[in-house]
């Protein structure tokens, strides 16, 4: 029996499985993606368009199947997958690749220990409701547990001893615990990310803000091991008691700058001095209700240009 044809025929099957070209097609398994950098050809484009794109992905297509065969498998309920190598292919992007997060304490632990997470279903089956319900939230199968008619006193216990606020008291305790745990987990997260440098720049600044808080500059603060003095002008404050000279020469150098003001703007719209006239019984009353000197001053000075005086 001659069976070279069938052999022929058989053998002519699989080298079309080999896609050969004159520029290799450059494949990415990561992105399961494959670049054809060959020139097309004019004719077959012309001739028959919808064939030749169907021919150049095939190519392709086959070419990338080729490539998961030969990737390491694993095997699975749903059967082998392939394990994907990572990209190759440098793709833009707008922002950096985020960097990944650091194991907090207990997934360090349980990595030593072996634990695996295990994946709880989030609904529960309620024998009382006979319905499947939620494991947490509202109406949820954790909310039945909270609803306790009898508690147990210890033996111990006082006199004033309230079973909800103890429960609640814990309740308490445990959230704040978690939220300790978790403002470590992120400042040994913080720590790992960056270096020691930045962190000794980040802690001078804080305590240079924290000096710079007190009247004296931390003079009087217990000083660090290593710390450097701060330099800066030290603030002055005026005293709280001071002679009644000295607070009426203050208060009157405030008002002589502030009637200087409209006297100088007064001066240069009008070449007649002699009509800037300022009341000063009239300012000080109306000092003394809320009033503005450089207000009055404008007012006293609009009232004598145009001869009039003021009221005493």
């Amino acid at each position: 029996m001659d069976v070279s044809d069938i052999l022929a025929a058989h053998q002519a099957k699989q080298k079309a499985v080999l896609v050969e070209k004159d520029i290799p097609l450059e494949v990415d398994a990561g992105f399961l993606t494959v670049t054809d950098l060959n020139p097309i050809d004019t004719e077959s484009y012309e001739a028959d368009l919808e064939e030749y794109l169907m021919s150049t992905a095939r190519d392709g297509v086959q070419t990338l199947i080729a490539s998961l065969f030969s990737l390491p498998t694993i095997s699975t309920d749903d059967g082998p997958l392939a394990q994907l190598p990572p990209p190759t292919t440098q793709l833009p992007r707008a922002k950096p690749l985020p960097k990944p997060k650091p194991p907090t304490k207990w997934e360090q632990f349980a990595k030593a220990k072996g634990i695996q997470k295990k994946r709880r279903d989030k609904k529960v089956w309620n024998e009382e409701k006979q319905e499947w319900v939620d494991r947490w939230g509202w109406k949820g199968a954790n909310k039945d547990k909270e609803v306790q008619w009898l508690t147990e006193v210890p033996a111990n216990a006082d006199v004033d001893f309230d079973p909800a606020k103890a429960a609640r008291d814990e309740r308490k305790a445990r959230v704040a615990k978690n939220e300790k745990q978790r403002s470590a987990n992120l400042a040994r997260a913080a720590a790992a990310g960056s270096s020691s440098d930045d962190r000794k720049k980040t802690i001078d600044r804080t305590l240079a803000v924290t000096r710079t808080s007190t009247a004296s500059l931390g003079k009087f603060d217990r000083k660090l091991d290593g710390e450097k003095p701060l330099k800066g002008v030290k603030r002055k404050f005026e005293p709280t008691e001071t002679s009644a000279s000295k607070e009426k020469s203050q208060n009157l150098a405030i008002i002589s700058k502030l009637d200087k003001e409209p006297m100088a703007k007064k001066s240069k719209k009008s070449s007649d001095s002699s009509g800037d006239v300022l009341n000063v019984r009239k300012a000080i009353r109306s000092a003394s209700k809320g009033k503005g000197s450089a207000a009055l001053a404008r007012e006293g000075a609009s009232k004598g240009g145009k001869g009039k005086k003021g009221k005493r």
